[in-house]
């Protein structure tokens, strides 16, 4: 990896990319943080991935290039392709259609497998529906085949109580991590989205091309295009009843008040930014580890991160977006949420010495 110090890197306009990040592994996309430009202008649409702000902000990843960091979660199987699901393919593809209602979703509570469940076995279930609104990543109207969420969640894990009271997390096969509470997922509008309706075999997404499929959680409602405030992880491949404090122990700055800026900057990462990022080994896989074996306060300087995460195309262009709405207050304290954890590292992997 290039450690020369940072206004050198952007001076020389060499790009850190994800194979240097992640060397010997091929992988497909790291801009999950940003999607396309606006014509006839350096900046990204409004498309972040939750705010994978730090990723490119921190490590410069201006590569386009598709060797990005694999899945290290949950991935979707195809093998087991049931006798119902065959029986359902449509004649314009058999192949494909079987492989697609046997697409997988897989269901857990507090780390254990509770079920998995095909296409198929949803749609039998649960009435479908077609969903058509403004889609952010596309920037454009979108329209979807899709099953709502809260139906979904009942289906999965049916006798469980108090199921819009509950924290969930959902997995995308990148590593793609977001934590939800039980009010956003049981939200009118949310929608796990199976199909594109205009484009057979979906249309791909982010200048990555992508494709979302197998499954996409789309927003129904006009109020619900903001991905800040409401994500949409595509190539989703599980979703699991757990706290945040028992899946991201190792996330939480512990022994600090309360009120302290250090418990500030951690809400502010938990809700916008361990969907990307890890912090001492766990959180999100689609950008960089944070913490361990150094924290980013450790060979960044203060003043260039906050500027960096604040507007990024000042010093470089790239996909990362621009992060006007944190004031100077949620800066400060995501530094200084970042300057504790530097104290309370855990790292098995250089223990173990792998």
């Amino acid at each position: 990896m290039n450690l020369l110090p940072w206004p050198a890197q952007i001076g020389s306009g060499s790009d850190i990319s994800c194979a240097k990040l992640y060397p010997g592994r091929g992988g497909r996309q790291a801009s999950r943080a940003g999607g396309d430009r606006a014509p006839g202008t350096g900046y990204p649409e409004r498309v972040t991935r939750g705010s994978c702000v730090l990723f490119l902000a921190l490590w410069g990843c201006g590569s386009q290039a598709p060797e990005c960091p694999p899945c290290a979660s949950a991935s979707v199987s195809a093998a087991s392709v049931s006798a119902s699901a065959k029986s359902a393919a449509p004649a314009s593809g058999p192949s494909t259609a079987d492989a697609t209602q046997a697409a997988e979703l897989t269901f857990r509570k507090e780390g254990e497998r509770v079920v998995t469940l095909t296409l198929s076995d949803l749609t039998k279930a649960i009435p479908a529906e077609t969903v058509k609104q403004l889609d952010p990543y596309y920037n454009k109207e979108k329209s979807y085949r899709a099953v709502p969420l809260a139906a979904v969640i009942e289906l999965a894990f049916k006798g469980e109580k108090d199921l819009p009271q509950k924290e969930y997390v959902l997995r995308a096969k990148d590593g793609y991590t977001v934590p939800l509470r039980g009010s956003k997922v049981f939200e009118k509008g949310a929608f796990i989205a199976f199909q594109d309706v205009e484009v057979p075999g979906w249309e791909p997404i982010g200048q990555q091309r992508a494709n979302p499929a197998p499954f996409y959680l789309v927003w129904a409602g006009k109020d619900q295009t903001d991905l800040e405030t409401h994500p949409r992880p595509y190539q989703l491949a599980a979703i699991e009843i757990a706290r945040f404090e028992d899946v991201f122990p190792r996330t939480v700055p512990k022994g600090l008040a309360a009120d302290s800026p250090a418990q500030k900057g951690f809400a502010l990462f938990r809700e916008q930014c361990i969907h990307c990022h890890a912090i001492n080994r766990e959180g999100g896989r689609v950008g960089p580890e944070l913490n361990v074996p150094q924290s980013v306060v450790e060979y960044r300087p203060v003043d260039q991160i906050k500027a960096y995460i604040k507007d990024p195309l000042t010093f470089r262009y790239s996909t990362m977006p621009a992060h006007p709405s944190f004031t100077d207050a949620d800066l400060d304290a995501i530094v200084a949420y970042f300057t504790a954890m530097k104290d309370r590292k855990q790292d098995d992997a250089k223990t173990s010495g792998k």
